[in-house]
C-alpha cells in the first residue's frame, strides 16, 4: 500500500482550500482561536469548540511541509498553526487585562496595548510548542488527534508551571461552564480535563474522512468519543444527584463586598471612609438584643490602605463591631522589619484573623506573588525601561514562605488564598495538614466589570471540585461567593455591587481522588495516550509493508 501524504492535499480528505496557505492560513487559525474564547466564562458557549478545534486540526493537516520533509520543518508548519490558534485564543480570553492599566492611566496606560497582545503572543508559544511537536509525529487517521491532545495538555502543563506559572484560562475550563461537567476533576484535576477537551472538542473533524482506508476507524473513534463526553455528563449528574448539602452547625458566615475603586483605595486621606464603609456594610441588620446575623465576618484582599497592625484605632473600631466570640478574617499589608546593616521593613500582601477584642491573632503571607502587579522580576532590567510594578509600593510586596492551615476559634480550619493563588492547581492547600474549607480574598477591582472577575471564580469553582473542599471567596468589587465542594455556587453577589453576601460554611468531602494523587492520573494518562498512539503507529506501518 502507498504512504499516504499527511497533508490535506491527498485525495479524499476534507481541506479548508485556499485559505491554509501563508497569511491566510495564519488570519483563520487566529480568528479560530479568538472564537474558542467564546467557551470560556462569562458566556460559556463550549459548543463551538466542536467547530473551532476541527478547523485547528484541518489547518495542520494541511500545513505546508511534505510528510518527506525535515524534522524542523514539519516543526515549524505545526508552530506556526499552533502559535497562530493560541495567540487568538489568550487573546480573546485575556484582553480585559488591559482595564488594569487605565486604573492609574498617567503612569501605565502606554504600557496597554504591549501587554494586550505581548502576554498573549508569550502563551501562544506553549500553543506552538505543542502543536509543532504533534506535526513531527502527524498521521492521516485519528490518532493524530491523540497526539494533539498528548502535546498540549503537556504544554499547557508547563505553562502553568515554568516561571511562577500562569495556568489562567487552561482550555480545560473552556469545557467545564457548569458543574455537571466539571466532577471529574475531582479525579483527574484541569490537566487531565485539558487532555479529554482538546480530545473531544476535536472529534467532529473525524466524521468528514472521506479515505476509505481510515473512514471506519475515524467514525468509530468519532462515535468513541462522543461516548466518553456522554459518560462525563452522566457521572457529573450521577455525582450531584447523590451530593450532600450539609453545612457545618453554628457557623453563619458574612462577606463584605464593598466595591472601593482602585484609584479611591489608595487616595491619601481616606483612612477613616474606607474603615467606616466596612464597618457599617459588616453592621447591617444588627440590633440590639438580637443573636448576631454572622459568627465569622470576611473581608477582602487589601482592605485599607494602612498597616492593621499598627493601627490601635482600627483594631479597637473592629473589636467593638465584632459579637462576643466572633472572628474577623480580612486582608491586609502587614510590615516586618528586617534587621542588617540598615533597619529596613518588607512589606507583605496578609491575610489576617482578628477576634472580638480587636487582637491579631494568626496571619498569613501572600506566597506566590503577580509578577508586575506585586512584583518587579528582573527588576533591576525593567526599571532602567521606565517600568514598576502597578502596586504603589516601593519594591513591591515581599513573598511568604510557605502555604499554611490556620485554625479558628469554633470554626473548622482553612486554607488562606490571596487572589490569584487559587488558580494554582495542586497548590492551593498544605498537603500535611489538609483544612476543611479554602478562604479566598481577592480584589479584583482592577479589572471593572469585565470577563476577568467570573474567570477567576470559575478557578475558584473548580479548586473546590478538585479538593472536595468549599470555597468562601470574598471580593473587593465581585463576583464575592460561597462554593460548595461539588463546584455549586450557593450564594454569590455579582461584579460591581456594594453588597453584603451571608450564608452558612458547606460542608467538605472526603479527600478526592485528585487530592490524594495530584497529578500521577494525569499523567498515567499521558502514558496511555503514548502507547496507544505507538502501537496504532506501529500498525499503519505493518498495514503499509
Amino acid at each position: 500500500m502507498a504512504i499516504r501524504s499527511n497533508s490535506l492535499a491527498a485525495p479524499g480528505r476534507p481541506r479548508i482550500g485556499l485559505l491554509a496557505r501563508g497569511w491566510r492560513q495564519i488570519a483563520v487559525a487566529i480568528l479560530a482561536g479568538a472564537a474558542s474564547a467564546l467557551a470560556l466564562p462569562p458566556l460559556g458557549w463550549f459548543p463551538v469548540l466542536w467547530i473551532t478545534l476541527p478547523v485547528f486540526v484541518l489547518l495542520l493537516d494541511d500545513a505546508p511541509a511534505r510528510p518527506d520533509a525535515a524534522p524542523l520543518a514539519r516543526f515549524r508548519a505545526g508552530f506556526a498553526v499552533g502559535w497562530s490558534f493560541g495567540f487568538g485564543y489568550f487573546v480573546g480570553g485575556l484582553w480585559w487585562i488591559g482595564a488594569a492599566f487605565l486604573v492609574d492611566a498617567a503612569a501605565f496606560a502606554w504600557l496597554m496595548p504591549a501587554a494586550v497582545l505581548a502576554l498573549p503572543a508569550g502563551l501562544a508559544l506553549f500553543w506552538g510548542l505543542g502543536a509543532g511537536v504533534a506535526r513531527l509525529f502527524w498521521a492521516p487517521d485519528w490518532s493524530r488527534l491523540v497526539m494533539l491532545a498528548m502535546a498540549l495538555s503537556l504544554t499547557e502543563w508547563l505553562r502553568g508551571h515554568i516561571l511562577t506559572g500562569f495556568p489562567w484560562n487552561a482550555f480545560g475550563y473552556a469545557m467545564m461552564p457548569s458543574p455537571v461537567l466539571m466532577q471529574i476533576a475531582s479525579w483527574i484535576g484541569i490537566w487531565g480535563v485539558t487532555f479529554f477537551a482538546f480530545l473531544i472538542a476535536a472529534a467532529p473533524v473525524l466524521w468528514f474522512s472521506r479515505d476509505p482506508a481510515y473512514r471506519f476507524a475515524d467514525r468509530c473513534a468519532f462515535f468513541a468519543l462522543a461516548a466518553l463526553f456522554l459518560a462525563n455528563v452522566g457521572f457529573g449528574v450521577a455525582r450531584l444527584s447523590a451530593a450532600d448539602d450539609a453545612t457545618v452547625p453554628n457557623i453563619r458566615l458574612r462577606l463584605v463586598q464593598p466595591r472601593i475603586a482602585q484609584d479611591e483605595k489608595w487616595a491619601s486621606g481616606r483612612d477613616d471612609e474606607i474603615l467606616g464603609r466596612y464597618l457599617s456594610l459588616s453592621a447591617t441588620g444588627m440590633e440590639d438584643g438580637k443573636p448576631a446575623p454572622f459568627t465569622h465576618l470576611i473581608w477582602p484582599e487589601t482592605a485599607f490602605p494602612f498597616l492593621l497592625d499598627q493601627n490601635p484605632n482600627a483594631l479597637a473600631a473592629i473589636g467593638a463591631l465584632l459579637p462576643e466570640g466572633s472572628t474577623l478574617i480580612t486582608g491586609a499589608a502587614r510590615a516586618e522589619a528586617v534587621v542588617g546593616e540598615e533597619v529596613e521593613a518588607r512589606v507583605f500582601n496578609s491575610l489576617q484573623v482578628i477576634d472580638s477584642d480587636g487582637f491579631i491573632r494568626q496571619s498569613y503571607d501572600k506566597v506566590h506573588l503577580v509578577p508586575f502587579g506585586e512584583y518587579l522580576p528582573l527588576e533591576a532590567i525593567f526599571r532602567r525601561l521606565g517600568i514598576s510594578q502597578m502596586i504603589a509600593l516601593p519594591g513591591g510586596f515581599a513573598a511568604g514562605d510557605r502555604r499554611l492551615t490556620l485554625d479558628l476559634p469554633n470554626a473548622p480550619s482553612f486554607s488562606p488564598l490571596i487572589c490569584y493563588e487559587i488558580i494554582f492547581p495542586g497548590s492551593v492547600v498544605d498537603a500535611g495538614n489538609r483544612p476543611a474549607w479554602i478562604v479566598n480574598l481577592t480584589n479584583d477591582g482592577w479589572f471593572g466589570d469585565t470577563p476577568g472577575p467570573w474567570q477567576h471564580l470559575q478557578q475558584s469553582v473548580v479548586r473546590a471540585v478538585e479538593e472536595g473542599l468549599p470555597v468562601v471567596r470574598a471580593a473587593n468589587s465581585g463576583v464575592s461567593a460561597i462554593i460548595d465542594p461539588y463546584g455549586r455556587v450557593r450564594a454569590q453577589r455579582g461584579v460591581e455591587m456594594v453588597a453584603v453576601l451571608d450564608g452558612a460554611l458547606p460542608v467538605a468531602l472526603r479527600p478526592t481522588i485528585y487530592s490524594k494523587y495530584r497529578d500521577s492520573l494525569y499523567f498515567a494518562l499521558m502514558i496511555l495516550a503514548l502507547v496507544v498512539v505507538s502501537t496504532r503507529g506501529f500498525t499503519r506501518t505493518k498495514q503499509r509493508n
